[in-house]
């Protein structure tokens, strides 16, 4: 962590104010500068190929062999494509409310040759025509930044819980709400990539909800569930079942893989990521070097 991310870190931690949420202005990414900028970061060599690793790795931890699981607003699918690649012996659906980030996810299951993965045009407050209790687990990967208010995600943490087995696991991921907007302004823009990228990222840090309306909607899936974030400030926050599993020996060696596959600042950032989640009380799931 360098000296400038823990300055702005230690700012957050002692500063005593808050910031209002500002509610994305394009909640449904359409525009195709916005799907094709987001969708390029999220490539094998994309500047947020290591974060999707990171949590591909969690995400399996919470899985079983069979398991029927759905992806809420996946995007263009290469959060997805990675969890389905780890676990060649799941089945993944893969839902998302943008038509033009449907068309990329489904590019991108065929140039992968990704066999295990359906896509579905939906609502995530609304999950219709997906019946009760049909899944084994269900994951949502930083999206849920983009619903417009706390009643959206009440509404989805309600549609989670309604189409999960009675003892259904979920892991959710998303950023968690600054207290400054230099802060917000500061990682935005440290990553060094597109106008439109950037400027969509800020949007996003933006629009982020507080830990604890986070919790507060979440509690409903999983009694007593501890949220874990990131150390010194919520940069991002995990809603997770308690379950976990150990991963077997096929899964692990195919996350290796996909580590040593990163570039070496890649896998910096992805180590970097494994301790800031560790500090915060949140330790990866297996040891992976690279």
């Amino acid at each position: 962590m360098s000296a400038v991310v823990m300055m702005h870190l230690l700012r957050e931690r002692f500063y005593w104010g808050s910031q209002p949420r500002e509610p994305e202005p394009d909640l449904v990414m359409e525009s195709e500068a916005q799907t094709q900028a987001f969708a390029l970061a999220g490539e094998q060599d994309g500047v947020l190929a290591f974060l999707y690793l990171y949590n591909a790795l969690q995400i399996s931890s919470v899985l079983q062999p069979g398991d029927r699981v759905l992806d809420l607003a996946c995007g263009p699918a290469n959060q997805l494509i990675q969890m389905a690649r780890l676990n060649p012996d799941m089945q993944f659906v893969g839902i998302d409310a943008s038509p033009s980030m449907l068309q990329h996810a489904q590019s991108g299951l065929q140039r992968t040759n990704t066999r295990n993965v359906e896509l579905q045009l939906g609502d995530i407050t609304l999950l219709s025509g997906l019946a009760d209790a049909s899944f084994d687990c269900v994951t949502c990967t930083m999206s849920l930044h983009h619903l417009p208010d706390v009643t959206a995600l009440h509404a989805t943490m309600h549609e989670i819980r309604r189409v999960l087995k009675p003892e259904g696991r979920f892991y959710l991921v998303d950023f968690g709400r600054f207290k400054l907007r230099s802060t917000q302004r500061f990682f935005a823009d440290d990553l060094h990539e597109s106008v439109q990228f950037t400027e969509d990222y800020f949007n996003s840090l933006r629009a982020a909800f507080s830990v604890q309306e986070l919790s507060a909607a979440a509690a409903k899936l999983e009694p007593g569930m501890r949220p874990y974030a990131t150390v010194l400030a919520p940069f991002m926050v995990v809603l997770r079942s308690a379950f976990q599993r150990p991963l077997d020996a096929a899964t692990l060696q195919r996350a290796k893989a996909g580590l040593a596959y990163l570039s070496a600042p890649q896998q910096h950032n992805f180590h970097n990521l494994a301790n800031w989640f560790r500090m915060g009380g949140y330790p990866l799931c297996c040891v992976l070097k690279g």
